[in-house]
């Protein structure tokens, strides 16, 4: 009986060892699969933390590096990446990427002294290029870098560059502008005071033949200086946002152009020019002001004369309609303007000083800023093309919006050429 009894007991045992041994193995293998659940939890969680992260720093629109303490860069956003093109930075030391040792100095700085520094670096254009950036002119760039944990000499340098070429440009605009003003103002008003001074002081004034002449020529610098005035408050309001006030009535454009053509005839007749109009419809209506438009016509005619004062020429003003608005455009065969002056010439107070006829131009150096500022409140653009000698074409694109429409003919699209005013002997020159 006792063995019976004993026997069954060791059989008890043995199949609750095992099926301890299963509670266990099960309840391990479940732990495991848990760890594993929640190991895979909390990598996605950092995936999604990391995924986030890299999408907030890709949407930035300043490039943005992570680099270790050994200076090399960890981490690199979309822009950044943008801005060194030619394959991958990450992993690459700063000396490596950042050629231009103008934009490597602060970050060493920052690194060496475990700091922040914010610095802003000039480059000329014949300074190394950063990727996409290329551009003509001084380009503007904002450094700032600093350890990510302040006071920490392991810390992560972070770098964030800046692209502040349009906030550099805008300010030099600005000392440019009350610079040249300054010149521009001083010069005729030294010239009044002088001949001033000396009928005042040299008593002159009984010398009526030449107490006249210098009050022509004070009078001729006056009126220089209220016309210097006068360009300056024109490109003011357009640039001050009082453009938005313009007067929009239709007109006939062939009328405005008659009227500018008019104001010049005296200097069209003495450097024996002929001005020409091509109208592809001759009762074609603006809806504009007017003012503006007779400004942009007479700085580009007037433009033209000034730049071939000892040569007659052909001065052409046209206009046609396209599929998307309309084209206007003066032109004229005289010596052009060189190719490097191109991209500066609606800059305010610049002038080409002189051709190949060495002969210096004049005038107050806004006329053209104020045409691209009026064409641009009308809504359009304006470019320029010239092969010296040859031909230089101002050409103005218009939307549909600024034809008016009402009782106006239907024409042909073919230009017909009206001549305008033109010299009694002489041709054009080439």
């Amino acid at each position: 009986m006792l063995p019976l009894t004993l026997s069954i007991s060791c059989a008890f045992m043995v199949v609750l060892l095992i099926i301890t041994t299963i509670r266990l193995s099960r309840e391990r293998r479940q732990a495991a699969e848990e760890k594993k659940r929640l190991e895979q939890k909390h990598e996605s969680a950092l995936d999604l933390r990391e995924s986030q992260s890299r999408r907030l720093l890709n949407a930035l629109s300043d490039p943005f590096f992570l680099l270790d303490p050994e200076g090399i860069i960890r981490y690199a956003n979309s822009p950044a990446e943008e801005l060194f093109p030619g394959g991958s930075i990450v992993d690459r030391h700063l000396d490596e990427v950042f050629i231009e040792e103008r934009l490597a100095e602060p970050i060493r700085e920052a690194a060496t002294e475990h700091r922040s520094v914010t610095t802003q670096v000039i480059l000329s254009q014949q300074s190394a290029t950063l990727g996409n950036h290329e551009q003509a002119g001084e380009t503007a760039w904002l450094v700032d870098a600093g350890p990510v944990e302040p006071g920490n000499p392991d810390s992560p340098l972070r770098v964030t560059i800046r692209n502040t070429t349009a906030e550099h440009h805008t300010d030099q605009v600005r000392k440019d502008f009350v610079a040249n003003a300054s010149h521009e103002l001083r010069t005729p008003l030294a010239i009044i005071n002088g001949y001033l001074e000396n009928l005042i002081e040299g008593n002159l004034l009984d010398d009526r033949d030449t107490a006249l002449r210098f009050l022509k020529i004070m009078g001729k610098h006056g009126r220089r200086i209220a016309r210097i005035v006068e360009d300056m408050l024109i490109i003011s309001r357009l640039e001050s946002g009082e453009a938005s006030t313009l007067k929009l009535k239709p007109f006939r454009l062939e009328r405005c152009v008659q009227d500018v053509v008019e104001r010049l005839e005296s200097v069209i007749t003495e450097q024996g020019c002929t001005v020409e109009l091509r109208m592809g419809n001759p009762k074609l209506r603006l809806q504009g002001d007017r003012f503006y438009w007779t400004q942009i016509l007479f700085n580009l005619v007037d433009n033209a004369l000034k730049q071939n004062p000892d040569s007659p020429l052909t001065v052409e003003v046209g206009w046609k309609e396209t599929g998307d608005g309309l084209a206007i455009w003066v032109s004229d065969n005289g010596v052009g303007i060189p190719s490097a002056d191109l991209p500066f010439i609606f800059r305010r107070f610049y002038r080409v000083e002189k051709h190949h006829s060495q002969v210096e131009i004049k005038g107050t150096g806004l006329g053209l800023s104020i045409v691209r500022r009026a064409v641009e409140a009308h809504g359009g653009a304006i470019e320029v093309t010239s092969t010296p000698g040859e031909d230089t074409r101002f050409e103005i694109t218009l939307p549909l919006q600024t034809i008016h429409r009402k009782k106006q003919n239907k024409h042909p699209l073919e230009t017909a050429t009206t001549v305008v005013s033109q010299p009694e002997q002489g041709s054009p020159a080439g």
